[in-house]
């Protein structure tokens, strides 16, 4: 199978939730043969609810629309590295591969911070690739939050 980024279409989710005034992240969910099951992004201001991360209404939106609660084979998107509670309900959601963007130092639970993967109280971890699309992520954020300045 011919592999597929979907980044561009996080990327879409992202600057469309900078323009509603959210921190700029998209996520997409794809099935295992590549198509794009569910994309999302983040919502926290909009819908008052601190967990409306872009990742966690991205795997929502999948799980209702399969009728399933976990999401085997399924490969998720992100344009920044997720937090630890994004990072803890895609290992809950038992999320195939993670692909994301931009690195958190600050926040992040995937390859800074938490490193929720990484513990053995997590039961399933992803095959996780960093940096597609790094540029454009960061990009966004850096242009949201010099905005705010």
């Amino acid at each position: 199978m011919r592999f597929n980024s979907h980044m561009q279409t996080a990327l879409f989710e992202a600057q469309a939730a900078a323009a509603r005034g959210e921190v700029p992240v998209g996520a997409v969910i794809c099935s295992p043969d590549g198509q794009i099951i569910a994309q999302a992004g983040n919502r926290t201001r909009e819908l008052n609810d601190p967990t409306a991360h872009a990742e966690i209404l991205a795997i929502r939106a999948a799980c209702a629309k399969l009728g399933q609660e976990r999401l085997m084979g399924h490969d998720l998107y992100v344009t920044l590295e997720p937090c630890p509670m994004c990072a803890a309900a895609i290992s809950n959601a038992r999320i195939n591969r993670l692909y994301f963007g931009a690195s958190d130092p600050k926040s992040g639970g995937v390859s800074h911070g938490a490193r929720v993967f990484s513990h053995a109280q997590c039961h399933h971890a992803p095959e996780v690739y960093d940096g597609l699309s790094a540029s454009e992520s960061e990009a966004l954020l850096k242009d949201f939050f010099s905005a705010k300045r």
